[in-house]
């Protein structure tokens, strides 16, 4: 009973000291590293399928990884692209804006007059009443009836002054009415506003008068608004029905109403202008 209670313990002993042998073995005989990598041969397979699930599991976490990392550059990407196409409106803003000051200024150097630069603060809108709001009012001297201009030509008339704004009746209203003769040969006659088309139309124009497509009309200065020379538009089309006494005649307003933002404000002198 003896003998068999001291097996496993000799087993064990036997085990340590096979132990230790074979480490001596392995750092001192170096044949030995020839029977260690053939007894390593039959562990590969049981090696490369613990170790498949690791490596498998590494490469989704670095697809997953790259895959946030190439969404947030697309977002970032994104947002600079917007944010570049934003900057690039307002560049182009800003230079309209130069260029219709530019042509301001050169329009103001072309009237006889004291001149203020103001700016559109509201549009009506009333789809059929065609007004304006400055941003210039009677502590700026401006007063009603004043004549008002943009860099082509006659924009309106000023109609109500307040402190600090005041409100412009334009060409192609329909409670406006301009006195007008053609640049070509000096015919006059009287433009008014047509809002439903927002263009001009002239007044009781005998057929047989010499108006045609093209010509430039401008302020005849028959008014106590406007002086003679402002140019107002050109004649788009002449229709001539021979069971009307009245020829129907349609003119483009020269002054850019629908696009302009700033707009010259005129004390007009008594010198007589001259047209572009």
């Amino acid at each position: 009973m003896f003998a068999k209670e001291a097996q496993p313990g000799f087993r064990l002993f036997f085990l340590v000291v096979l132990a230790i042998l074979l480490m001596i073995l392995d750092k001192q005989v170096s044949t030995f590293n020839q029977v260690r990598a053939a007894l390593s041969m039959p562990l590969l397979p049981l090696q490369y399928i613990v170790s498949w699930p690791i490596q498998l599991i590494d490469k989704t976490r670095t697809i997953i990884s790259s895959h946030d990392a190439l969404v947030r550059e697309n977002l970032d990407l994104k947002a600079e692209q917007l944010l570049l196409r934003a900057q690039v409106q307002r560049f182009l803003a800003i230079e309209s804006e130069n260029n219709q000051l530019k042509a301001l200024m050169r329009s103001s150097t072309q009237v006889q007059g004291k001149v203020l630069v103001a700016q559109l603060l509201a549009v009506d809108t009333d789809p059929y009443v065609n007004q304006v709001v400055l941003d210039k009012g009677s502590r700026q001297g401006i007063f009603i009836g004043q004549p008002v201009l943009d860099a082509n030509g006659v924009m309106g008339q000023v109609i109500q002054v307040g402190p600090l704004t005041s409100r412009v009746l334009l060409v192609n209203d329909s409670h406006s009415g301009i006195p007008v003769q053609v640049a070509r040969n000096g015919i006059r006659a009287i433009a008014i506003g047509d809002s439903y088309s927002k263009k001009l139309r002239l007044m009781s124009v005998p057929q047989t008068v010499d108006i045609k497509s093209g010509d430039m009309l401008v302020t005849s200065g028959l008014s106590q608004h406007y002086p003679e020379g402002y140019p107002v538009g050109q004649v788009i089309s002449v229709v001539k029905d021979p069971g009307l006494q009245f020829a129907t005649i349609l003119v483009e307003p020269s002054a850019h109403l629908d696009r302009s933002r700033e707009v010259l404000l005129v004390w007009p002198s008594k010198t007589v202008l001259k047209s572009n």
